[in-house]
């Protein structure tokens, strides 16, 4: 099945937190898209793989994708390795999205710098001929996606762009809440995180309202882009 738009994160929630609007926007619009999760999330201080794998189907389901697989990576050991490269790659060539979505290129999580740079590597070498990987003992076709963009997790970073999210927020909020294990929850009793307090959970609000107060849109989520984006015209451009 092709995917005009496959986004990989990590850890499952990376794409909820990251990118979650923009996916359920642009499912709405008629997109196909399919949500690649590097590793199980298995050093996660909260919860364990088995719950995250269920909380992950259940945010699946919410956000409206139409494939969701999980590479069992090694959670907290990602590296740009050939191995994990060639995992990506087969995915990339599986779905040929036109559009990658990718973690942070930097952040407060190693894994998520890491598996930013994995995945554009990995773009770019599922685009040559003298790689041979297979799916289902059949060689696959080469596809290198058009576009790879990076979305922004806990660090400010200044987005190259941003897509207006306004109308698809709180669902993405749903979806991020999905993982019942891993955010904001007065009555658990599990460690306190960073991303388990009210305030990180609040953040997901105030900082799509900020960058729309800055683009002239109510919601928004930032992205940053590995090469210089040409437009064909300002048809679209949402102007303060």
């Amino acid at each position: 099945m092709k995917c005009d738009i496959l986004a990989i994160g990590a850890h499952p929630d990376d794409v909820e937190l990251g990118c979650g609007g923009t996916i359920i926007k642009f499912i709405s619009e008629g997109k196909k898209i399919g949500v690649i999760d590097l590793t199980e999330g298995e050093l996660g201080t909260r919860g364990t793989a088995e719950t995250r794998a269920v909380e992950a189907t259940d945010a699946a389901k919410i956000l409206g994708i139409s494939v969701r697989e999980n590479l069992k990576l090694k959670d907290g050991f990602l590296n740009n390795s050939e191995e994990y490269q060639l995992k990506i790659v087969e995915k990339i060539r599986k779905y040929k999205p036109e559009i990658v979505l990718a973690n942070a290129i930097d952040d407060r999580h190693p894994d998520h710098a890491k598996a930013a740079k994995l995945i554009s590597d990995a773009c770019f070498l599922s685009g040559l001929k003298k790689i041979e990987t297979f799916d289902n003992n059949e060689l696959q076709e080469v596809w290198r996606p058009k576009h790879i963009f990076h979305y922004i997790q806990w660090k400010n970073i200044e987005p190259d762009f941003v897509i207006d999210i306004t109308g698809f927020l709180n669902k993405k909020i749903e979806a991020c809440l999905a993982y019942k294990t891993q955010f904001y929850n007065p009555e658990s009793n599990e460690p306190i995180t960073p991303i388990a307090t009210k305030d990180f959970l609040e953040s997901l609000t105030y900082r799509a309202q900020d960058l729309g107060r800055l683009s002239g849109v109510e919601y928004a989520e930032g992205f940053t882009t590995e090469k210089l984006i040409a437009i064909k015209n300002f048809e679209g451009i949402v102007c303060n």
